[in-house]
């Protein structure tokens, strides 16, 4: 059987999981698209028709959207990776989805001003606005991790991975969160993981 193959950039939504997979340890082929042209080649679009990375080939198995492919990749060749019983999977779930609805588009506003953006047309108040904006789902996170490690169960899991995957754009825009230390010592921990570094490198 062919080796799983995972399209995508580490400077990307690919990153999430490029460090699925690294994490999970198997032997897999990595396919450097980035978002540009080779995105919207036709070979590509076969693939994923979107246009978009990243995205998995396992066998007949095609996957685009990386909380899909993640949890996929936690269940299927990730072990403890991916919770054991029905009440923690919800909950890996709930946290995977939580990221994307409540924190990524702030971010990604954040960035669109920073990275593509003229700085001379750059508006600070929309910076300003999506920085204000996390500052609840900010407050929610860190209260959920207090007194705690991880957020589900006592060992770290696809639900931080996801989470943390998906925060990492944080990073690069330079957002303060040193106002929650339950969710920066968090933070923290999910990025010092080997599996997280391997994924940028490999990604590059």
């Amino acid at each position: 059987m062919s080796k799983p193959k995972l399209y995508g950039i580490a400077g990307s939504r690919a990153i999430r999981s490029l460090w699925a997979i690294e994490e999970t340890g198997i032997d897999y082929e990595h396919v450097p698209v980035g978002f540009g042209e080779d995105s919207k080649a036709a070979e590509y679009l076969a693939i994923n028709p979107n246009g978009r990375i990243p995205a998995l080939e396992d066998g007949d198995l095609i996957l685009f959207e990386s909380m899909a492919i993640n949890l996929y990749l936690a269940k299927t060749y990730g072990g403890s990776l991916y919770p054991a019983d029905p009440a923690a999977e919800a909950l890996a779930i709930q946290w995977s989805v939580w990221g994307i609805s409540e924190i990524e588009d702030l971010q990604i506003r954040i960035a669109l001003q920073k990275f593509f953006t003229p700085e001379e047309e750059q508006d600070p108040t929309v910076i300003a606005e999506a920085e204000a904006g996390l500052a609840r789902p900010f407050g929610v996170l860190d209260q959920h991790l207090k007194g705690r490690d991880w957020l589900v169960g006592d060992a770290f899991s696809i639900a931080d991975l996801n989470l943390a995957a998906v925060m990492s754009l944080l990073q690069m825009v330079e957002v303060d969160v040193s106002g929650c230390a339950n969710l920066s010592r968090w933070a923290a921990s999910c990025y010092a993981r080997p599996a997280f570094d391997r994924a940028q490198r490999v990604g590059r």
